[in-house]
C-alpha cells in the first residue's frame, strides 16, 4: 500500500540581524509541515516570514518585493508596530502577524498556516487598534460620493463571526453547511463591495460597526 505524500508548505526566511535568522529557522526545521527554502524566486505557495524588530523604510519596501512576488504570501514578526504602519502592512496583503515575543515554533507554524490559505492571524491587541484605524478611515469617507453602500448580509455576519474566531475556510465551511467555495466567495464579495483589503479588515469592520 503506497502511503500519500504529505505536502509541506515551503517556507523562506528573511531577517534583519544574522541572531533572528538562526533562531527562526531552527524552529521551523522541527516542524513536519515546513520545508525550509531559500531564493523561492516566486515559486507558488511560498511563505514568506520576515523577523524585524521594528520596521524602518528599508524593511517596509522589502516586505512590499515579497508579497509582490507571485503566489507569495507573508509573515510578519516584528517586536514594534506603530498605527500607521499596521495600516500599511494590511494594505500590502500581510494577514498574519506574530510579535516577537511571542514567536514560539508553535506559534510561527500556526501563522505559516493561516497565511498559506489566505486566513487571517493577527495578535488581539492589534485587532483593537486595526478596529480603531479602519473607523477613522471610514468616517474620513463616508461623505465622499461614490462611497459603496454598507451593511452586510446574514450569511455574510455568519461567516465573519467565525472569521473573528480563527477558524479557516474548511472549517467555517463544515460549521455552516456549506461548500468552501461558497464561503471565498461570501468573503470575496464583501471585501470587493465595501473595498476592505482582506480578511483582517473585513473582521475589523464587522466588530467596529457593531456586527459582530
Amino acid at each position: 500500500m503506497v502511503l500519500p505524500v504529505r505536502t509541506r508548505i515551503p517556507v523562506e526566511v528573511h531577517a534583519s540581524d544574522p541572531l533572528s535568522l538562526a533562531g527562526a529557522t531552527s524552529q521551523l526545521r522541527l516542524q513536519p509541515e515546513v520545508e525550509l527554502i531559500e531564493g523561492s524566486a516566486g515559486r507558488p505557495g511560498t511563505v514568506a516570514i520576515l523577523l524585524a524588530e521594528a520596521l524602518d523604510e528599508a524593511t517596509l519596501a522589502r516586505l512590499r518585493r515579497l508579497v509582490r512576488t507571485d503566489g507569495t504570501r507573508a509573515v510578519l514578526v516584528t517586536g514594534m508596530l506603530r498605527e500607521a504602519e499596521l495600516l500599511q502592512v494590511i494594505e500590502y496583503g500581510v494577514g498574519a502577524i506574530v510579535w516577537r515575543r511571542e514567536a514560539t515554533g508553535h506559534r510561527l507554524l500556526q501563522a505559516v498556516l493561516a497565511a498559506s490559505r489566505g486566513d487571517g492571524d493577527l495578535p488581539a491587541d492589534l485587532l483593537g487598534r486595526l478596529i480603531t484605524r479602519v473607523g477613522i478611515m471610514q468616517r474620513s469617507t463616508s461623505s465622499l460620493p461614490n462611497t459603496p453602500a454598507s451593511g452586510l448580509a446574514p450569511r455574510e455576519v455568519d461567516v465573519l463571526r467565525l472569521v473573528a474566531e480563527g477558524m479557516d475556510t474548511g472549517e467555517i465551511a463544515s460549521k455552516l453547511s456549506y461548500s468552501e467555495r461558497t464561503v471565498k466567495n461570501v468573503m470575496h464579495g464583501l471585501t470587493t463591495r465595501l473595498q476592505l483589503r482582506n480578511r483582517a479588515h473585513a473582521v475589523a469592520y464587522a466588530l467596529r460597526e457593531g456586527y459582530i
